[in-house]
């Protein structure tokens, strides 16, 4: 029997068994799918995460109070705890230190602003002009250096408070000072759960006395190229141990570091959904020997048939593997598109997550479903190959 008589002969038999060959394409094309959506979500979170680090800065490096304990912590958990907490004069010599581009000290609080009868509560940022290009922000009007009694407004702040769109030189009140409208932003939305259309951003002295405070929230620090983040890393923590009289009391994290640890844990996170959906392919491959086996049962006069008109062993064998290969192609195919369609109906729903599935996720789902497909019919395959066929004719 040549390879398209045994091709055409396997397909006419799938066809005769309708509902159950279905049912077993079915199986297989839910296993496929489930990994390539899966899969899709695990790398969407990881490009997501990525992609929200990214717009933070480059070449970042952050200066936190407080020591990150070996035994577990947040760094400024225990603030009693803390000999000196970062100071102006910390992030200023920080920023003389060979290798670093920018810095910018950073004070974090909310307060009242209001304006022509208009009130809400804000969240400040109080830092200087570097803060903008570190952090990857943009005026869309005016200009903002940092001098005293500056504001800058967010883009949907200042479309609240000045729907006309003049907003540069206006006056307003924040918390029980007065500022006046230096710059808006341009509007860049939610970063790390943070949007920045909603904040406004005045400077490091004229918050450090809003929020009657000394101290700063944060250092951001940007590295003039990535080749010299550790340098820098090391230079920031030997100069405030020297500072804080000899006390290693701050914890210095690069971008990268942090970078790194998200994405390995969310790459096994994508391969651990993924193994958890290829469980399926295998419950489908038991499925298709299982119902394999009945039919041999089903079939043995037809392969009795076969054998008394001279078919050999082998031919009977290609028979069986040749329609486990056929549901198994069909039950791929039909789990790649619906799994690259629940991709993007993933998509639709939420933009901000780019669950596009990845290449090897597709290919590895199609090949495993073949492959199960293949193993899970050698056995009823050689069952059907040794039946006697005087015994399968007479139906025993």
């Amino acid at each position: 029997m040549k390879l398209a008589d045994t091709l055409s002969l396997s397909l006419h038999s799938l066809a005769s068994a309708r509902t159950r060959s279905l049912l077993i394409v079915l199986a297989m094309a839910l296993g496929v799918g489930a990994v390539v959506v899966l899969t899709a979500l695990g790398e969407g979170a990881r490009r997501y995460v990525v992609g929200q680090f990214a717009s933070l800065g480059t070449n970042l490096v952050i200066v936190l109070p407080g020591r990150a304990e070996t035994a577990g912590g947040f760094p400024g958990a225990a603030l009693g705890q803390t000999p000196r907490d970062l100071t102006l004069g910390d992030a200023q010599a920080v920023g003389q230190l060979p290798g670093v581009r920018r810095y910018a000290p950073l004070n974090v609080g909310t307060a009242e602003l209001s304006s022509g009868g208009r009130l809400r509560e804000v969240t400040v940022l109080g830092s200087n002009a570097e803060l903008l290009p570190i952090r990857h922000m943009a005026l869309a009007q005016g200009r903002f250096v940092g001098s005293a009694a500056q504001i800058v407004l967010g883009d949907a702040i200042a479309q609240d408070f000045f729907p006309d769109g003049r907003a540069i030189g206006q006056r307003v009140r924040l918390g029980d000072r007065r500022f006046r409208v230096a710059g808006v932003l341009t509007t860049q939305g939610e970063s790390m759960g943070f949007n920045t259309d909603e904040i406004v951003i005045i400077p490091v002295d004229d918050a450090q006395a809003l929020f009657n405070t000394e101290t700063l929230f944060r250092i951001l620090v940007e590295a003039r190229s990535r080749s010299v983040i550790e340098p820098v890393k090391a230079a920031i923590t030997e100069l405030l141990k020297q500072r804080h009289d000899g006390e290693e009391d701050v914890t210095v994290i690069t971008q990268d570091a942090v970078l790194e640890t998200f994405d390995r844990i969310l790459r096994a996170l994508t391969l651990g959904v993924a193994g958890i959906a290829a469980i399926s392919l295998a419950v489908a491959g038991i499925l298709v020997m299982n119902v394999m086996l009945v039919a041999v049962a089903q079939r043995t006069a037809e392969i009795g048939l076969l054998k008394a008109i001279g078919a050999p062993a082998a031919t009977i064998r290609q028979l069986f593997l040749a329609e486990a290969l056929w549901l198994s192609l069909a039950g791929a195919a039909l789990g790649f598109l619906l799994g690259h369609a629940g991709s993007w109906m993933i998509r639709l729903a939420y933009p901000v997550l780019p669950a596009w599935p990845p290449a090897w996720a597709s290919v590895a789902g199609v090949a495993t479903a073949l492959l199960t497909g293949i193993v899970a019919s050698l056995l009823p395959a050689a069952r059907a190959a040794r039946l006697d066929p005087v015994r399968a004719l007479s139906g025993k």
